[in-house]
């Protein structure tokens, strides 16, 4: 899997990298590494496994920060989330009213939006600047860049002497110290990293000429990141005993769980969708009883099955696939029946609202199942 250094190492060669992945594959924990890690003065200390810190295993130690990057001495990042009510105003500059105490009404002001403090920053002496923005897909973003869209690519920006180039792109914006229009290019140390959330389909897919400006980074769910995290055994045990003797073995259970039901929803309705390892890890890690770990497991389903409900909304069939429900096998407490409303065949799943931490290894184990 990607790891600071291997973003921070493409953000030197491309500028612009888009981290993309289904929810809970760690695009959050690993911003925040990138951003701690671009900010860094000097070495990085050799990482340790620190199962109850915020972030679990550290960024790999380096000497040196790539390129332009670790030249800098001066380092800042920016973040923004974006949202459907975000403008251009809010990325580069743009007039707007002007409703502070003493001002007439009917003023405007020129606003600098994050992109453009994030450039200037990076347009000074010694400097490098990191955009990180969170949930890309969520806002207009084709309207927000407007014509920066062209202009971010890496070889479209200035020279390092801040001087342009043959192939520098340059884009109109207001000048916010006078409200002039003026041509505008970024600097060769402006770095920007978003992330987006693939499984959204509450948005519309961001732009074909938009995302092929950025180095693509795809996040996956991974079963050797739960084993790590808890410690487990590295590869799956053949047979899961019908009761649980250890925490250990209730690990395997939800993760061999994990697995079968991420095969299942990737065929059904695409790898997109499937659940992101962070789901079954929690603020946990040192799950020390079989209790403990059951009581984990419990909290944990809730999610998992919340996110099987919404992936396949409207599909009764495709969603008791996903549970094992249409196969009757022991432990499992949904069940697919066949029934009719009126003269029209009908299907529903029978089973709780919630599983109890005493039924939920029996559902772990039923779920590991595959078809025969």
């Amino acid at each position: 899997m990607a790891d600071a250094n291997n973003i921070l190492a493409l953000l030197e060669a491309r500028r612009n990298v888009l981290l993309a992945g289904p929810p809970g594959t760690g695009k959050s924990m690993l911003l925040s590494e990138v951003a701690s890690l671009f900010e860094a003065k000097g070495n990085v200390s050799t990482p340790t496994y620190q199962p109850n810190a915020p972030v679990p295993i550290p960024p790999t130690p380096t000497s040196t920060l790539p390129g332009n990057i670790g030249k800098a001495s001066n380092r800042k990042v920016f973040r923004c989330v974006l949202h459907q009510s975000s403008k251009y105003r809010d990325f580069l500059t743009g007039m707007m009213p002007d409703v502070r105490s003493g001002k007439a009404p009917g003023s405007f002001r020129i606003t600098e939006g994050i992109l453009y403090k994030a450039s200037e920053y990076a347009k000074q002496k010694d400097s490098a600047a990191l955009l990180i923005i969170d949930e890309i897909n969520r806002g207009p973003t084709v309207q927000v860049f407007g014509g920066a869209i062209v202009a971010i690519e890496a070889d479209k920006r200035l020279a390092p002497d801040g001087k342009p180039t043959p192939a520098t792109q340059f884009f109109d914006i207001i000048n916010p110290v006078d409200g002039d229009l003026i041509e505008y290019a970024f600097p060769p140390t402006l770095y920007i990293l978003g992330a987006m959330n693939q499984a959204d389909v509450s948005v519309e897919p961001l732009d074909v000429a938009f995302l092929r400006r950025w180095a693509p980074v795809n996040l996956e769910p991974s079963s050797s990141v739960l084993r790590a995290h808890f410690g487990s055994a590295s590869s799956p045990v053949s047979t899961l005993p019908p009761t649980p003797g250890s925490a250990g073995e209730v690990i395997e259970a939800a993760i061999q769980a994990f697995d079968a039901v991420n095969n299942r929803i990737a065929l059904g309705r695409g790898p997109e969708f499937r659940i992101g390892h962070g789901v079954l890890m929690g603020n946990s890690a040192k799950l020390s009883s079989v209790s403990d770990a059951l009581a984990h497991f419990a909290i944990a389903w809730g999610s998992i099955k919340n996110h099987i409900d919404e992936a396949f909304f409207g599909d009764v069939r495709g969603t008791a696939i996903i549970l094992n429900a249409d196969r009757g096998i022991a432990g499992n407490p949904f069940v697919l029946e066949e029934t009719s409303f009126g003269d029209a065949p009908r299907a529903m799943i029978n089973g709780p609202l919630s599983v109890d931490a005493s039924k939920v290894y029996d559902l772990f184990v039923s779920l590991s199942q595959k078809a025969v």
